[in-house]
């Protein structure tokens, strides 16, 4: 029983052992990666746009019937969303 106890305790601290390794192997390697990341860059413009209405031109058509359709607005939602805009700079 005691001889069970100490494998048992000798393996567990072989498992810790061995996982401590991977760690430190891992992080090792990814930190001598070369790093890609880009500083953010000055030139984007990002604005939060409310939802709102607005008005989308339907042009006119013919449907399988050979029914002519004429244009029209109709009023479409358009959601919350980010709107991001590249700005150009002219130097």
């Amino acid at each position: 029983m005691i001889n069970g106890l100490k494998r048992a305790a000798a393996l567990g601290a072989a498992t810790v052992a061995l996982a401590a390794g991977a760690v430190v192997g891992t992080v090792g390697t990814a930190s001598a990666a070369p790093q890609d990341h880009r500083p953010p860059v000055a030139s984007h413009h990002c604005v939060k746009v409310a939802g709102h209405w607005a008005r989308q031109w339907h042009p006119a058509f013919r449907d399988r019937h050979h029914r002519w359709h004429p244009g029209q607005w109709t009023r479409v939602w358009r959601p919350a969303h980010l709107e991001c805009h590249r700005g150009h700079h002219r130097g």
